[in-house]
């Protein structure tokens, strides 16, 4: 649940030869990313300063980062994820959630039976998506991320509600067959 680090945005591969790199921020304001600091890498050994970014689309920039001067430098940081200290990062307001907050809670249904976790949250473009590891199954459950569906997110009891929908809750879900 609660990390005391936050995924931010991920390297790309390098732009043009002077040393700028491809950038997806994955914070709410895409260019807010250049504000926040320190940023650093999955290890915490490597710390990166944003000196210019250039979007280029949606949440994708071509990003100018102190101490990389040549292609050979950027291409050394590609696929490098980008990652802040929680104290770096504002409060969230009501119903707003880090996703790093949501991924480890407790799936209960309307009864307070627990089921399963989150063990992820996607998204691909058409809102959040939470991935859910039932305990006595193999497959995950993908529900979106939606207050009809998830009505009450409790982060700090370490569980949220789960209101099936009716095409779920015609097959047992989470339970052995």
């Amino acid at each position: 649940m609660a990390e005391t680090r936050i995924l931010v945005g991920r390297f790309g591969t390098p732009q043009g030869v002077g040393g700028e790199l491809r950038l997806a921020s994955f914070t709410g304001v895409p260019g807010a990313i250049a504000a926040l600091t320190p940023l650093f890498d999955a290890s915490g050994a490597r710390r990166f300063s944003i000196l210019g970014l250039r979007p280029i689309k949606n949440n994708m920039f071509v990003a100018k980062i102190a101490g990389v001067g040549d292609r050979a430098s950027a291409s050394a940081l590609a696929n490098a994820a980008l990652y802040v200290p929680r104290a770096a990062l504002p409060d969230v307001e009501a119903e707003e959630f880090y996703r790093a907050d949501l991924i480890g809670l407790a799936a209960m249904n309307e009864a307070g039976e627990a089921f399963g976790s989150v063990v992820n949250v996607l998204n691909f473009g058409g809102g959040d998506i939470l991935e859910i590891a039932c305990k006595d199954r193999s497959e995950t459950l993908l529900l979106p991320f939606r207050k009809e569906i998830f009505p009450r997110v409790d982060i700090a009891a370490g569980h949220l509600t789960v209101v099936a929908p009716l095409e779920v809750e015609a097959k047992p879900w989470c339970q052995k067959e």
